[in-house]
């Protein structure tokens, strides 16, 4: 009897002392790892408020609920006036603060969860949930709250959406890959998105719990990037892709007796709108989605609730559609997607079967993406859940933008390397050769079929309807500044190798005859105005530079380099002089009040090109920190005071004098590039400093009015 009970007694402390061995390292791995998070957070929060703060002049206060708040404090004489810039600068400081703070209330609350869970509160009993890391901890807790679906309270929601925002982008994949995996499956995962964004967007929704559902779709597609990205240590197997091809065009439920079900793309577009896809995910769905469009325009819109009263379907954003259509939506996800949308655009395409299965041998019918979507045969819908869109012209017009204005998109990735929309300080990638000849073949495209693009507002020019993609001039606009180097080349014919005008990576080898119909016609929408005069302007003003101050064995005379200098950028800004004019007063699409606003937003494009400019080894330049304080501030007043200019009067256009004010900033503008240069050279007399000034404007002078000519003769 005693060694019966003696027995029992051995077993269960073993058992118990287990526990506290498995509790103790528990306990240890949340804490530890919790540790680690916070000391990063903390190295972070110090450079921001004693570093970043500091140089900036901007005080930072802490104003409860784990926020704070950032300032420039008043100084005795100071006039309080803050350009936009330092602005901007103090409202990022601040939102990156506050994002430190809200990441470590994560952990800390992560940390504590954990170690409740792990201890149990039960003094004679040590078997409580155990973890090997806190990774294991906040999967659980977002596993458990995703698995309320909409019965998640809004407090809940953001609560996982705070989860899914801080661990989605680990590099290691774990956190992403073990979250989805916890869904159940690519079709749990897409029962569990479509649940909740239609709880989100019906019309009985609060505000509240719409903006958290668009907050869930951004950090879902954000977490699903990282989980499917092959090349991470923790990912989900490839068998997802090909799972979500076959579920895309099967109906998905997630009610019993559910009568009206989305189809799989429908829903699985509204996350991929998110997120920088690896191209062996995401590649095969956007070709298959393509292919089912080519195929039938309306599979998917067919099946949109008739009637339905929610006013963003499967898209919370409310951005570019309501994700009725997935092309849109996959568009928009190559867009974000740099590396899939080159391969996308420059590889040959591969044949899918309704199902998603590669089709054996099969022809998808066309030789590339950009022949297809640059058809005019190709038939873009209507993807809005609008109330009588059809009766409402405007309604119409505007919902026809949305899948070129996202082609546009994914042209900007594929051409730049950088998502469309990424920060103005992300580093500038130098160009490949894939992504230089597809710039050629897109200029190409439009120069030699301007009328893709063409914008006839109202119909007043007789015969001249708009083209179905004019929408995409925006991005078409920032792929040209992007290449500025290249549209240079073009104008007068430079070597592809100049040392003057240089390329930035492999170069784009333009057709001139191409090139000014092309500018003049993407010319006529404001942001591209903006972007390609700034860009043009930061350009040339280098180039000057470059002629003054750097080292050269030519014999020629600085006055003839310098005006060889200005006269590319001169004819550009002479066919942007052009294209401005016929905008307002032939078209009636945009204001002289619309070009100028534009242009403010463009002034990114002066420090991405300076730091294109610097010599670096690598592939990449860091935009962030580069050396341009020579010229940076004084270039963006420039340019501001020369677009302000750069105006018409309806007389004067009648006159046939569209370009009149143009030609005098150009003037204006080739004489502040020699003045910016001079500020660093010391050693050029004042007659010699007047002789490159009016070498410039005059050369300026000619260039222009080449432009404008060759615009005005290649057709309007």
């Amino acid at each position: 009897m005693n060694a019966t009970v003696t027995r029992e007694f051995v077993t269960k402390t073993a058992k118990e002392v287990s526990d506290l061995h498995a509790e103790a390292n528990s306990i240890y791995q949340v804490l530890d790892d919790g540790h680690t998070e916070l000391l990063s957070l903390q190295a972070q929060m110090k450079a921001a408020v004693q570093n970043d703060a500091v140089s900036q002049g901007i005080r930072v206060e802490d104003i409860g609920g784990g926020k704070v708040r950032c300032f420039f404090p008043h100084v005795r004489g100071d006039t309080d006036e803050r350009t936009q810039e330092q602005l901007d600068g103090r409202q990022a400081l601040e939102d990156r603060i506050n994002r430190i703070l809200a990441h470590a209330d994560e952990v800390d609350a992560s940390v504590a969860r954990a170690l409740a869970k792990s201890h149990g509160n039960d003094r004679h009993n040590a078997g409580h949930s155990t973890y090997e890391s806190l990774n294991d901890a906040e999967v659980e807790r977002a596993l458990e709250l995703a698995h309320k679906g909409k019965k998640m309270s809004d407090a809940e929601l953001r609560e996982l959406n705070e989860l899914l925002r801080f661990n989605s982008a680990k590099k290691d994949g774990e956190f992403a890959t073990e979250f989805y995996q916890g869904l159940g499956g690519p079709e749990k995962t897409l029962q569990f998105y479509a649940e909740m964004s239609i709880d989100g967007t019906d019309a009985g929704a609060t505000k509240t719990r719409l903006d958290e559902v668009r907050d869930l779709q951004k950090v879902m597609g954000y977490t699903l990037a990282n989980a499917t990205d092959p090349d991470h240590a923790h990912h989900l197997p490839e068998t997802w892709s090909a799972d979500f091809r076959r579920l895309g065009t099967q109906q998905i439920g997630w009610e019993r007796g559910q009568w009206n079900k989305p189809y799989g793309y429908q829903v699985l577009g509204g996350l991929l709108r998110y997120g920088d896809y690896d191209p062996r995910f995401i590649n095969p769905i956007a070709e298959h989605i393509t292919q089912l469009h080519k195929k039938d325009p309306y599979f998917f819109l067919s099946n949109k609730p008739a009637g339905s009263p929610d006013a963003y379907g499967f898209n919370p954003s409310g951005r570019l559609g309501s994700g009725n259509d997935p092309l849109n939506s996959v568009l928009e996800a190559l867009g974000h997607s740099p590396e899939a949308s080159q391969k996308f655009f420059t590889t040959p395409p591969t044949a899918y079967n309704e199902d998603g299965t590669v089709k054996k041998g099969g022809d998808s019918g066309f030789t590339s993406y950009l022949d297809l979507f640059t058809d005019k045969d190709f038939e873009w819908t209507i993807d809005t859940n609008a109330t009588n869109v059809l009766a409402d012209e405007d309604k119409t017009k505007a919902a026809l933008t949305f899948g070129p204005e996202a082609l546009g998109h994914a042209l900007e990735s594929a051409t730049t390397g950088r998502p469309y929309d990424s920060d103005a300080t992300a580093d500038a990638i130098k160009h490949t050769d894939a992504q230089a000849h597809l710039v050629s073949e897109i200029v190409d495209k439009f120069g030699g079929d301007p009328e893709l693009i063409r914008h006839n507002e109202n119909g007043d020019l007789e015969d001249e309807e708009s083209g179905p993609l004019y929408a995409l001039r925006g991005s078409l606009g920032d792929i040209t500044a992007e290449y500025m180097g290249d549209f240079q080349q073009a104008m007068y014919q430079e070597d592809s190798g100049s040392d003057l005008f240089p390329t930035f990576g492999s170069a784009a080898d333009l057709d001139p005859n191409h090139v000014a119909r092309f500018l003049g016609e993407v010319g006529q929408d404001p942001d591209a105005y903006s972007a390609i005069t700034t860009a043009q302007q930061a350009y040339t003003t280098d180039v000057v530079d470059h002629v003054i101050n750097g080292s050269s064995h030519s014999t020629a005379s600085m006055d003839g380099r310098v005006g060889a200098a200005v006269a590319p950028g001169s004819a550009i800004a002479g066919i942007m002089s052009d294209a401005r004019a016929h905008a307002i007063y032939h078209y009636h699409t945009a204001s002289d009040t619309e070009f100028n606003d534009a242009a403010a937003e463009k002034q990114k494009w002066v420090n991405r090109i300076l730091g294109m400019g610097i010599e670096k080894v690598g592939e990449r330049v860091p935009i962030a920190g580069a050396p341009l304080e020579w010229a940076s501030e004084d270039i963006q007043e420039s340019i501001m005071k020369s677009i302000e200019q750069d105006t018409t009067s309806e007389a004067e256009t009648e006159a046939g004098e569209e370009y009149t004010n143009g030609r005098t900033a150009a003037l204006d503008s080739a004489g502040a590039a020699v003045d910016h240069a001079l500020t660093r050279n010391n050693t050029i007399d004042p007659d010699t400093a007047d002789d490159l000034r009016r070498a410039a404007r005059t050369s300026a002078g000619h260039s222009h009015s080449d432009g404008a000519q060759w615009k005005s003769e290649s057709g309007h």
